[in-house]
């Protein structure tokens, strides 16, 4: 059984549109990839969308859809944005509910082994075209599906706070060590596979190892 470890943000649309292939290489091939949850850009840099280049955004845009198109992956922008942002000004809110709950969540789950399986069903949720996916039932069910009660993750984000964010903190860390800073990144022995393109190349240096069919 080969690991890897696959860093991941809950506000990427790259990595929603990653994180379904990488769950289905690790259930039909003998790999255990473990989820790296951490916070994004608008977290940790708050004013990188305001120094980023004005095409940045409308080439992101175009390149996500086509993407999502191109894999058969149901995308729609999130509703709510898990980030709370000035969408005028771009300047990113102090207070941030959505982002650091599902993010804790997911470090929740990835304590418990489920990391992959939840943060596929809930960036499903969040990237997939629902209304309202922090509303309801939607991340209960989510959870449900991933092995989970939402209940035991909300109670355990809430009261361990602190030992969670320090988590996903040396998340971040440990996927700059590896060599990149961006996300969703795969890390196999060491060697770090940026980006949602590049699922083919980090499986084919997985068989260069012997990864093999379940």
């Amino acid at each position: 059984m080969l690991t890897a470890d696959l860093y991941f943000s809950f506000r990427s649309p790259y990595s929603y549109l990653s994180i379904g292939r990488y769950r289905d290489l690790a259930s039909t091939h003998a790999v255990d990839i473990a989820l790296r949850p951490v916070y994004p850009l608008a977290i940790r840099q708050p004013d990188f969308f305001e120094r980023n280049h004005p095409n940045w955004l409308r080439y992101t845009f175009t390149d996500m859809f086509r993407v999502a198109q191109m894999e058969g992956i149901p995308f729609g922008p999130p509703r709510p944005d898990p980030i709370v942002q000035n969408p005028s000004t771009r300047e990113i809110a102090a207070e941030q509910p959505y982002i650091r709950r599902i993010t804790r969540l997911g470090q929740a789950a990835a304590r418990r082994g489920k990391g992959l399986a939840f943060a596929a069903e809930a960036a499903r949720l969040i990237w997939g075209g629902a209304q309202g996916w922090h509303e309801g039932e939607h991340l209960a069910g989510a959870a449900t599906k991933a092995g989970l009660d939402l209940t035991e993750l909300d109670a355990e984000a809430s009261d361990e706070a602190e030992a969670l964010d320090a988590e996903i903190a040396a998340n971040q860390q440990a996927l700059e060590d590896a060599g990149h800073w961006g996300v969703p990144t795969l890390v196999f022995e060491g060697e770090p596979f940026f980006g949602q393109d590049r699922i083919a190349m980090a499986k084919w240096r997985m068989e260069q190892k012997g990864l093999q069919p379940r």
